[in-house]
């Protein structure tokens, strides 16, 4: 469309805020900073509604009932004509169903999706036929780990987009070390922290970390744990670590928008994942300059270099992981 206005609009239906939320935000705050016109649709109290508003970007709200709501669909096809949309950007998979139905109702759009995780696409009829609709223009895939899986799962690799998700190198230059945070968690000052920021989900792999944890406590006392994110596995994890008596040496900080504050009491940023599609925390920690302990899942290694600008271990191994902790606890430079 090069003799078009680009008019844009946005839709995620999550609740929540986490990685995807965050890209997001920073595409929509781009495009309206360069004055192309971008218009962002999510659901009543959400988490991107309340930053949207507070940065007073433009956003409309359209409550999504679930993945398939005809409802919702229609009413964002009235907003496409309206505001002669001409393309849509789907942030999320159950987004991505609503912008199908959309363009059902509104076809003078062409319809992105954006693809965060490097799972594999279920067998059903009906997730195939989202992934490989002609309605679906192009799938934008965080990593090429990404992009072969959709290959692997017999999408046209002629629809898909390799486009690395980016950060903001400066978000948390403004923050310094706070002795304080560091004591109202309990840690002594001379302990080395080990954080992580990671949502309580499945492919995060917090049993990997946890008993990553007990070895590693179990060789060094001056060490702490800390993690930062919410969901559902998290009171599973309390227990793991309740089991493995490290209560005092892991702890739960629940999800926080301090993050830049919790970055500046770290010493080392680890990141378990057994299934990761790029890991954009990574990217904040590498911003502040923490040394990184990762595994080797889906798209890290293409942000992490092993033993260049971090190190990598083969995920789902937690003695490779605490080995690689212990190596770099030990290692003063």
């Amino acid at each position: 469309m090069p003799d078009k206005e680009i008019r844009i609009l946005h839709i995620d239906n999550e609740k929540s805020w986490r990685g995807g939320q965050q890209q997001a935000f920073y595409l929509h705050q781009g495009l309206t900073e360069k004055n192309i016109f971008s218009l962002f649709i999510c659901n009543s109290n959400s988490a991107i509604q309340n930053r949207l508003e507070e940065q007073k970007l433009p956003v409309k709200i359209v409550n999504m009932l679930g993945e398939i709501d005809l409802i919702a669909a229609y009413k964002i096809s009235k907003i496409c004509k309206i505001e002669k949309i001409n393309i849509i950007q789907a942030h999320s998979g159950h987004a991505l169903t609503i912008a199908l139905l959309a363009k059902l109702f509104y076809r003078k759009v062409k319809l992105i999706g954006v693809r965060r995780v490097d799972f594999h696409i279920k067998k059903n009829f009906f997730s195939k036929w989202k992934y490989n609709s002609n309605l679906l223009n192009k799938i934008i895939c965080v990593s090429e780990a990404i992009k072969n899986v959709l290959i692997n799962d017999n999408i046209a690799g002629s629809k898909l987009l390799t486009i690395h998700d980016g950060i903001d190198i400066n978000r948390f230059s403004n923050f310094q070390f706070s002795p304080d945070l560091k004591k109202s968690y309990n840690i002594p000052l001379e302990n080395i922290v080990v954080g992580t920021v990671a949502a309580f989900v499945g492919h995060k792999d917090y049993p990997n970390l946890i008993n990553a944890a007990k070895i590693v406590c179990n060789r060094i006392n001056n060490v702490t744990f800390l993690a930062l994110g919410d969901g559902e596995l998290k009171t599973d994890m309390e227990n793991l670590v309740s089991q493995l008596n490290i209560n005092h040496k892991f702890i739960f900080a629940g999800f926080k928008n301090n993050v830049g504050e919790h970055l500046k009491i770290f010493n080392i940023f680890v990141m378990s994942s057994k299934l990761e599609g790029l890991g954009t925390s990574i990217l904040d920690a590498q911003s502040v300059g923490l040394p990184i302990v990762a595994t080797s899942a889906g798209g890290i290694p293409e942000i992490i270099l092993d033993n260049k600008n971090g190190i990598l271990v083969e995920p789902k191994n937690p003695q490779k992981l605490a080995e690689a902790l212990i190596d770099l606890i030990n290692d003063k430079k």
